[in-house]
């Protein structure tokens, strides 16, 4: 299977991302175990989480995904085949947010120690810090790159500017620099090919799109107010049930006739497809449906094809 680099950092993964959001809140141990190994037993390595992953469910305090994949780890003794990101910076309770050098340092053994591991391989901003001077931040990551507790550094979040400012410092103090980039991106949010997809094909930084699938919008599977109901995500979908929205799942309606595949494997082979994207995050809650996602990296879409998706966009843009 092919094999791509996260920016220049020489770490190579399979073009998709396993989202590790859903563990701990939809996803309980036994379910999640069962995914995480058909995801390496299929040939895929990178692994997308957060200590913040899922403090929204009730009873939770953060970290429940971290220490989901940790105790996976440990009983699948298979550390060396893994690539984890995981990231810093949200709000995890009073005083534990942002990205000042004494948090990133408490933040990390915290992560560390729930992935029941020595180093984490892609440690990211969650979001930009505007209190904290990036050199701090920089300093702090390039400090813990040289102590071999993590292996590179991401951005999630951030504008165009910022990031090309973070680039700048770390160019001029040699620090570590930022190798991917994580922003919301799909056939629906393509706020980022404005300036932050140019900036990191010039700047040879990967991106890994989070919300691939528009919370599940692509998959086809929320098409009316009533389908929102379906899941506990179905609320977050709404502001996709737009004119824009449907006329966007009619096109995949259409390709997917074409292909006799499913909607959503087509809209993640369309990104795999875009300029600088390493591979797309997206999140399963059964084998089933992960087998379903891990096939898009299989489906390769003709001009005619891609050419009826980039006419959409014009059409929307005009």
């Amino acid at each position: 299977m092919e094999k791509r680099s996260l920016g220049r950092s020489g770490i190579l993964v399979s073009p998709f991302a396993l989202g590790g959001n859903v563990f701990g809140w939809t996803v309980k141990e036994s379910v999640g175990f069962e995914i995480l190994d058909e995801f390496s037993r299929s040939g895929f390595q990178l692994i997308d989480t957060a200590d913040v992953y899922s403090t929204w469910v009730r009873g939770n305090q953060g970290g429940e995904s971290e220490t989901m994949i940790g105790q996976w780890l440990k009983k699948r003794n298979n550390r060396k085949d893994i690539i984890i990101a995981t990231k810093v910076g949200k709000p995890m309770g009073p005083g534990k947010s942002g990205l000042s050098g004494k948090y990133i340092r408490q933040a990390v053994e915290a992560s560390l120690k729930r992935l029941q591991t020595d180093y984490i391989d892609l440690y990211q901003s969650h979001e930009d810090d505007l209190q904290t001077p990036m050199e701090e931040t920089l300093s702090t990551f390039t400090d813990l790159v040289r102590e071999g507790k993590i292996r590179a550094i991401g951005a999630s979040n951030f504008s165009a500017e910022r990031l090309a400012k973070s680039l700048a410092i770390s160019r001029a103090n040699n620090y570590v620099r930022y190798e991917t980039l994580q922003p919301a991106y799909n056939l629906y949010d393509r706020h980022i090919e404005k300036d932050l997809q140019p900036l990191c094909e010039k700047e040879g930084i990967g991106i890994i799109p989070y919300y691939a699938l528009a919370s599940g919008f692509l998959t086809g599977k929320y098409r009316t107010v009533a389908d929102l109901n379906k899941s506990v995500r179905g609320k977050g979908v709404a502001k996709y049930l737009d004119a824009r929205g449907l006329t966007i799942l009619a096109r995949l309606d259409q390709l997917a006739a074409k292909y006799g595949v499913s909607p959503g494997r087509l809209a993640l082979a369309w990104l795999l497809i875009r300029p600088a994207v390493v591979a797309p995050i997206a999140s399963a809650t059964s084998t089933e449906q992960l087998q379903e996602l891990l096939k898009s990296t299989e489906l390769r879409l003709d001009m005619e094809s891609l050419d009826l998706l980039s006419q959409e966009r014009k059409k929307i843009d005009a």
